[in-house]
């Protein structure tokens, strides 16, 4: 993928989105899979995980990704407010269902993948906390430190984490199980939704897909990659076929970043 710097993507017109380079991070998956399902153009601009930029701080108000911004209009770094900017520019196919009910269902599956105290924020803290057990004094754990304050970190929110992973994949393998009763492919309704674009995307942090498909490090696909016999117990295998199936028929393979 080629990316603009910061300073380049301020002043260039459309659609830019602010990625995290060299890695699959989740949310940065997520924000581009709404913009390639919905068929919207969009330049990348660079974010190297772990630095604060002060020229993103000063275009987004933040230093993460993603962000998004649209011409001269004020840039969005929250993943909701990202899709709702997808619905608006390409309001076909819908990733928010028109159903009402559905609609608050994908939104409740929204924040439980990937809001505060969610699947990926859980397991943001889990590799946090697997990381300063193994890391000496240096550069690597002060950045990990930075992380810990960033994002939450504490010991007692590290000690449930796991337990919340865990109900978040029963909850969605449950939802799935049903669905499929009912006949349909999808964790919501019969169609493709922000839901399944997230657990496609977000399902990196448990079992990554094939280095042939998504090329990462060594060392973080053994960061991301969970060994813990209690979650893949919950994971179980309709899960992670399910992630296959939203890539295979809605997403772009290998990935690229």
């Amino acid at each position: 993928m080629d990316y603009l710097s910061v300073e380049e993507a301020r002043v260039r017109p459309g659609l830019r989105l602010v990625l995290t380079r060299d890695g699959p991070g989740p949310w940065s998956e997520a924000a581009k899979g709404f913009f390639d399902l919905k068929r919207l153009p969009f330049a990348a601009v660079e974010q190297v995980a772990g630095q604060e930029d002060p020229a993103l701080l000063d275009w987004t108000g933040q230093t993460s990704a993603p962000a998004a911004a649209l011409d001269d209009e004020r840039a969005v770094s929250q993943l909701i407010d990202i899709l709702l900017l997808a619905e608006h520019l390409a309001p076909e196919p819908r990733l928010l269902p028109s159903d009402p009910h559905e609609q608050v269902t994908v939104l409740g599956l929204f924040h439980e993948l990937s809001g505060r105290d969610g699947f990926g924020w859980s397991r943001r803290l889990m590799m946090l906390e697997g990381n300063l057990a193994r890391q000496p004094e240096g550069p690597g754990r002060d950045q990990t430190l930075h992380f810990c304050a960033k994002y939450g970190y504490s010991p007692e929110a590290a000690r449930r984490a796991p337990s919340r992973v865990i109900q978040i994949l029963k909850q969605l393998s449950a939802r799935l199980e049903r669905q499929r009763e009912a006949g349909r492919s999808y964790l919501v309704g019969d169609s493709v939704s922000a839901a399944d674009v997230l657990w496609a995307t977000f399902a990196v942090l448990i079992d990554p897909l094939p280095q042939e498909v998504c090329p990462m490090s060594r060392g973080l696909r053994r960061l991301y990659t969970v060994t813990d016999p209690e979650i893949l117990e919950a994971l179980g295998p309709t899960l992670l076929a399910h992630r296959d199936f939203v890539y295979r028929e809605h997403l772009r393979l290998p990935l690229d970043f």
